[in-house]
């Protein structure tokens, strides 16, 4: 099942992508429900919706996020795109564990929103990703149950405002502020059993491209992730909680950003997205979201830090 949500006069609504249309399901139908159903119990549910009335076309419609995920986990498992951005320093830590950092929930948009500049940006990027959407609740969990927990997948675009990363990065906290802005987390959710047909070995063979005003940046596939998203979630489980609609993210695929290529190539080719540029995401069996990128608000001014504690010691030390 493909499960989307739209805007129908005024009100989420969600539906079942099927037939070039959008069966809707009823009022009040929850996602976190149907990705919690069996097989069966969405097969019957996506029966009731063709019966009850017709499709509605997807040119006719504004698509929403598909879910609000209580936790974004965006991982970095594609070993390429770790070589093209550090030119081939991978630090050997990486190899040990599936490394994530916590993105921000609250700025998910959808597919055919505009997402602005982030105040002060000047390099900004995109991260062509899968994610995958908890179902079931789990904690402390074998790799071989993990992936039992997954319900779904959806496309991820992480976009990144890289000047502002390559600042925080120098303090040793990890990323934030430049993936505070938007998240692109669509056009749907396709339901786990629907890609069982691209399943090669423990991943899944999915073409992966990426788009910048029409013009390809290169393609990858799924398969090429050094993790399995049933390690991804036992890892994350680790210790912690996993719970329904937490999105998984697989981290940036090779040829995914502009900042890998940047990395190989040694200059900024191609440029950094600026106003008027349209991003296109495709995976292969999911589907398809694109972003225009627009002007953003400039930063507000925040002063430099105060004198703190240490200074007032030693004042009061002399």
């Amino acid at each position: 099942m493909k499960i989307a949500a739209f805007s129908a006069d005024g009100d989420r609504r969600l539906g079942v992508v099927a037939d070039d249309g959008i069966w809707p399901l009823p009022a009040g139908s929850d996602v976190l429900e149907l990705l919690a159903a069996t097989p069966g119990e969405r097969a019957q549910a996506e029966a009731r919706a063709r019966r009850s009335g017709t499709p509605l076309a997807l040119g006719d419609i504004t698509l929403l996020a598909p879910l609000k995920p209580p936790t974004i986990r965006d991982f970095v498992t594609f070993e390429a795109h770790v070589e093209g951005m550090t030119g081939g320093n991978i630090k050997p830590e990486w190899y040990e564990a599936p490394f994530f950092y916590f993105s921000n929930a609250n700025a998910v948009v959808a597919t055919g929103e505009d997402v602005p500049v982030p105040p002060g940006c000047v390099d900004l990027d995109f991260e062509l990703e899968v994610a995958a959407v908890i179902g079931k609740a789990g904690r402390d969990l074998p790799v071989e149950d993990a992936g039992g927990h997954i319900a779904a997948f959806t496309i991820f675009n992480d976009w990144s405002a890289r000047d502002i990363g390559r600042r925080e990065g120098r303090l040793g906290l990890g990323l934030s502020k430049c993936k505070d802005g938007a998240s692109t987390v669509g056009p749907w959710l396709v339901t786990a059993d629907e890609l069982e047909p691209y399943r090669k070995g423990d991943r899944y063979d999915l073409e992966l491209v990426a788009s910048v005003n029409g013009v390809p940046l290169g393609r990858d596939t799924l398969a090429n992730m050094s993790w399995s998203f049933a390690e991804m979630v036992a890892y994350a489980a680790r210790g912690a909680w996993v719970s329904p609609g937490d999105l998984l993210a697989s981290g940036t695929c090779r040829w995914g950003c502009l900042a890998e290529l940047w990395g190989r190539r040694g200059r900024q080719d191609p440029p950094p997205l600026k106003p008027g540029d349209e991003v296109t995401l495709q995976v292969q069996g999911v589907g398809t979201v694109t972003n225009r990128v627009v002007e953003g608000a400039p930063p507000h001014p925040v002063p430099a830090a105060r004198p703190g504690s240490r200074a007032a010691a030693a004042e009061a030390g002399r």
